[in-house]
């Protein structure tokens, strides 16, 4: 039994059941026992494989995208170059890498990483080493220049609320612990989800305040600043609807209310909320993708077969793999998807044509 169990148990107890926002916020970020606060969730070893972790192709060609919008946004002198939630840092190692290539967005590029964890902050600038790195807890105090913004895999982890439909009201769905397990509940009391979505008795609708405050954020900044940001992550292109709830452990899904800051905790991205509030505050938006579309639009079967021609058999046989993971429908391809913001830029990024 992991020391968050006892800690919400006690909760529980003491106030009742708590909405499930508020039991992943701390299953994912108790300051001492949260799942990113003490866990090794990145790589083979760890609970699950983000794309960057899969392979060095993904953040190459983030790298290749990035220098895109530098070079359409007029080249700017000095910009923000910032990724939230860098994980080990492997992304953003892998993009200054093929951002070699020009030299000038190199030298404009002031790098800076939206990461709350103290234990990754530390991967982070050992593999950065070379660089001159900022951390921030948020986008709050960054300067007032253009921004080129990455955030892969970083919105299906914020909490969200989900509210079920039961006759003709919507009930707050939440935790409670029976004595030897959590479980599901509900509130008693009904709750306003604002305009009545199409649904059903048993329905579910999900919201992620967190991840809608951060875009019309994202959105104030490229307002007032110009520039562009890359999400990807996985989820329907329109769908708002149904349970995404979900946790991985040891790669492989697992009941998402065991073991508690052991396992990570995700839910869908809802991307037809996030253009919505983004369009909402004049930015242009670009996508959803899905993300092999979007990999191939940026040259990524000409970058496999150059890397397969300087490897032995072995390391082919590892890259076609790595290719298949990023773009097959079967895998990342369909799921996963892209979606841009962008503003003052004369043409859209890369990625995004037909």
């Amino acid at each position: 039994m992991s020391p968050l169990t006892d800690i919400l148990k006690s909760r529980i107890a003491e106030d009742g059941p708590i909405s499930l926002h508020d039991y992943m916020t701390l299953a994912l970020s108790h300051p001492r026992y949260g799942y990113y606060t003490a866990a090794e969730p990145f790589g083979p070893e760890g609970d699950f494989l983000t794309a960057p972790e899969a392979s060095q192709m993904f953040g190459e060609l983030i790298g290749l995208w990035a220098i895109d919008v530098w070079m359409k946004l007029g080249s700017p002198e000095t910009f923000l170059l910032i990724e939230m939630g860098p994980g080990n840092g492997t992304l953003m190692s892998d993009a200054l890498r093929s951002a070699r290539l020009m030299p000038g967005f190199l030298k404009a590029a002031d790098i800076r990483l939206i990461e709350m964890s103290p234990r990754l902050q530390k991967k982070q600038a050992a593999l950065l080493g070379g660089y001159h790195v900022k951390w921030h807890t948020s986008l709050a105090d960054l300067p007032e220049v253009p921004i080129i913004l990455i955030a892969n895999e970083f919105f299906d982890a914020l909490p969200i609320h989900q509210y079920v439909r039961t006759g003709t009201k919507w009930h707050e769905r939440c935790v409670t612990h029976d004595g030897s397990d959590f479980k599901f509940t509900l509130s008693l009391d009904s709750v306003d989800v604002g305009p009545a979505p199409d649904s059903a008795e048993g329905d579910i609708l999900e919201s992620c305040p967190m991840g809608e405050t951060l875009i019309a954020d994202i959105s104030g900044r490229l307002r007032t600043s110009s520039g562009a940001a890359l999400i990807i992550d996985y989820g329907p292109a329109e769908k708002i609807m149904g349970d995404s709830f979900q946790a991985v452990r040891k790669h492989r899904h697992a009941a998402p209310l065991s073991h508690p800051g052991e396992q990570d905790l995700t839910a869908h991205v809802k991307f037809a909320t996030l253009k919505r509030i983004a369009e909402a505050h004049g930015i242009e938006v670009h996508g959803p993708t899905p993300q092999g579309l979007f990999l191939e639009r940026l040259g990524i079967e000409a970058r496999h077969h150059l890397l397969r021609q300087k490897a032995d058999e072995a390391q082919r046989k590892a890259l076609d793999a790595q290719l298949r993971r990023l773009t097959s429908a079967a895998e990342m391809g369909t799921l996963f998807k892209a979606m841009a913001f962008a503003h003052n830029m004369p043409t859209p990024p890369e990625g995004f044509g037909n």
